[in-house]
Parts: structure tokens; C-alpha cells; sequence
């Protein structure tokens, strides 16, 4: 009997250890190193831990599903955060051009505060009574302090016919508003002539028709005969980079439109080969233009092509890739910066306008626009 028990015993010792040095096998092949392999123990010791003696009921994918939002909450990066399963398919709705929601643009200051700066026309948000300056607090009595934006964006969508809570501040005072999601078409791009023959482009973020959207926006106005053009672009909060780059081979003359780089070094830069810009362009932006938006901005003002007018935009200098799971959820992470043709990082900084000008929030009168129109009459003046 002690024979057999002891035949069993080495036999489980001999399983353990092909076992480890299995996965020691594979977990050097995969690149990483001694320490790495001790943290891969230490973190399958506390999960062991907690599944075994935690006096509640346990759910393996909550425990995991906290463990990676953890991991991608302690690189302190704003731009990186686990998505759920429904915060995953939010963003991939948003980059389609239609979701389920309330039809509001939320941007975030540098001090963190989430404000709505886009309320969509003939939307729920708009219907109830939401307009752009609102400081959202909190969503279904959740503060937005203990979510990331993506989750703040998250809670606020869902099923259409369904409600939910914003509560905002409005002139120092906080209201709650109850709104009816409902199915939301979003247009990215409207334009109109103006006097003077001045082309209105207004750009509300990038997605995938985004560009498409614009070609026909410009060939429009061309048709109409446009000699100069505004491109607008604050409160866009930026969106797909190969839709940005695809409008701005449209704008930016023949070289560099922005170079992407990676930890390691490694550069892919996006050009132009468009001989000249074809008409005087005016840019508006303000502290809320962000990535995208500021790449267009960028490469536009250093390549000379056109006028920056406004106030410095927000400074997300940065490119994120989706890594989808395997339980419909996926991690965006930040992965590289970008430099403007100059080579320029504007993460943090943001881009500084060629002519600063304030816009009065409560007045009818947009004075970004008018000295845009001021800088293309002259010009064309000419």
C-alpha cells in the first residue's frame, strides 16, 4: 500500500513538474523574462486564493475581467481602458456612424470634467432640454469621476426605448434630466455656402463615411464655385486616423500628412501627393479638437496650406489599436505617438492657432468664423 501511495505521489510530482516546465517552455518562447514568469505565478496564486477561500460566491470572468481592467488602469493613460462587452460594441457603433443613444458629443477638459460640447439635431438630448456647455456629473446616480470616458459613454447609450439619468451642472446648479434613448444616425460632415463664395465644411468627428461624406461636401461646393474654405472643426473629438488622412489628401500638399511612431521606433508616415492646396483654407478649432482633428490641423498649418484660427486645441498626441478578447470585450491601448510634417509632438500641448481668438459662448455672434472669413476675403482679395 505505502508503495502504491508512493508510486502516486511521485507520479503527481513528475505531472507537476512536466506541467510547470511546460508552461515555463512557453512562457520563454513568447518573449517574456524570469520576472515576468514570477508575476504570471504570483497573479495565478491570487486568483487560486480568491476562488478558493473568498467567502462569496465567485464568477471567473468578473475576477478576470477586473484583473485586465486593473492591468490597463495602472498605466495611468487616460486613452487606455478595458471595454465590456457593451463598451466594446458602443465604440464600434460609434466609428460606424450609428448607435443607440441620446445624440450628445461629450468632450473632456484638462482638468478631467466631462461637458457635453455637441447635442445633435432632433435628438432625445436635444428634445429634453440638453444643450452644449452642460458638465455631465453623473449617469443613472453614478458620478462620472469613478468611470473612465469610454464608460461614461457606455452608460449614457443603450437599447432604444430605454431610459436614463444625466445629471449636469448648468450655471452653478445641477438638474437631473430622464431621456428616452432612441436609434441615432450619425452625420459627420454638413456644409453650406457662404457670402463671397466661401465654403463651410463643418467636420463633427471622424468615422468610417466621414470621408466620403466630405468628398461630396467639397465637390458640392466646387460645383457652386467655391474660391475659398472654412473647415471647422471644433468640438471634434477626433476618431478614425485613415478617415483623416483620406481628407486630408484633399487639403495638404505633396509630402508628409503625419508619421506615426511606435515604442520601439519603428515609423509609418502617411503623405500627400496633391500638387498645391487648391483654394485659401481657414481652420477653426478649440480646446476640444482632439487627435484626429489636431493631426488634420497639423499637417495643415505646418505644410503653410492653411490659417489655424481659434483657440489651442485639447492634445492627444497619441494613436490607440482595439486587441478584441475572446468573450466580446477588447482593450484599447495606446501604442504609439504621432508628429505633425514638422515632426512635431503636440501630445499634452495641443495645436496652437496662427490667430487666437476667443468665442463668446453666450453671444450670437461667432467671432472664430467671421475671422475666417475676414483672413479668405483678403486672400482672395489678392
Amino acid at each position: 500500500m505505502k508503495k502504491i501511495l508512493k508510486n502516486i505521489i511521485i507520479a503527481l510530482l513528475i505531472a507537476i513538474f512536466s506541467s510547470l516546465s511546460t508552461l515555463v517552455v512557453i512562457y520563454y518562447a513568447l518573449g517574456f523574462n524570469q520576472q515576468g514568469f514570477f508575476n504570471l505565478m504570483r497573479f495565478i496564486t491570487a486568483y487560486r486564493f480568491i476562488e478558493m477561500k473568498y467567502v462569496n460566491d465567485t464568477s471567473d470572468v468578473d475576477l478576470i475581467d477586473g484583473a485586465i481592467d486593473g492591468m490597463v488602469k495602472s498605466l495611468n493613460d487616460p486613452h487606455s481602458n478595458y471595454l465590456s462587452p457593451k463598451m466594446y460594441q458602443n465604440l464600434m457603433e460609434q466609428t460606424q456612424g450609428s448607435f443607440a443613444g441620446i445624440g450628445v458629443i461629450m468632450g473632456m477638459d484638462n482638468e478631467k470634467n466631462i461637458h457635453i460640447v455637441g447635442v445633435l439635431e432632433n435628438s432625445p438630448g436635444l428634445k429634453a432640454g440638453l444643450q452644449v456647455g452642460d458638465q455631465i456629473t453623473a449617469v443613472d446616480g453614478t458620478s462620472v469621476t469613478q468611470m473612465a470616458f469610454d464608460e461614461v459613454a457606455a452608460h449614457v447609450r443603450g437599447e432604444p426605448g430605454t431610459n436614463v439619468v444625466i445629471t449636469i451642472v448648468r450655471d452653478g446648479a445641477q438638474q437631473d434630466f430622464t431621456i428616452t434613448r432612441d436609434n441615432i444616425k450619425l452625420k459627420t460632415v454638413d456644409h453650406e455656402m457662404l457670402e463671397n463664395n466661401i465654403g463651410y465644411i463643418q467636420i463633427a468627428s471622424f468615422s468610417e463615411d466621414t470621408a466620403q461624406e466630405f468628398k461630396d461636401a467639397y465637390t458640392d461646393l466646387q460645383n457652386q464655385g467655391m474660391k475659398s474654405l472654412v473647415i471647422d472643426l471644433r468640438n471634434n473629438p477626433g476618431g478614425l486616423l485613415t478617415s483623416c488622412v483620406e481628407i486630408a489628401k484633399n487639403l495638404v500638399p505633396q509630402g508628409d500628412i503625419v508619421s506615426i511612431v511606435d515604442k520601439d521606433g519603428n515609423k509609418e508616415v502617411y503623405t500627400s501627393d496633391l500638387a498645391q492646396t487648391p483654394y485659401p483654407v481657414a481652420i477653426l478649432i478649440n480646446n476640444n479638437s482632439a487627435s484626429a482633428s489636431e493631426i488634420l490641423a497639423g499637417a495643415m498649418q505646418d505644410t503653410h496650406a492653411g490659417t489655424i484660427i481659434g483657440t489651442t486645441s485639447y492634445g492627444k498626441g497619441s494613436v490607440q489599436t482595439i486587441l478584441p478578447m475572446m468573450d466580446d470585450d477588447a482593450v484599447k491601448l495606446t501604442i504609439a505617438k504621432y508628429y505633425t510634417p514638422s515632426g512635431r509632438s503636440i501630445d499634452g500641448v495641443g495645436i496652437t492657432p496662427d490667430i487666437e481668438v476667443q468665442l463668446d459662448e453666450n453671444s450670437p455672434v461667432d467671432t472664430q468664423l467671421n475671422k475666417a472669413k475676414e483672413i479668405l476675403n483678403a486672400a482672395t482679395a489678392q
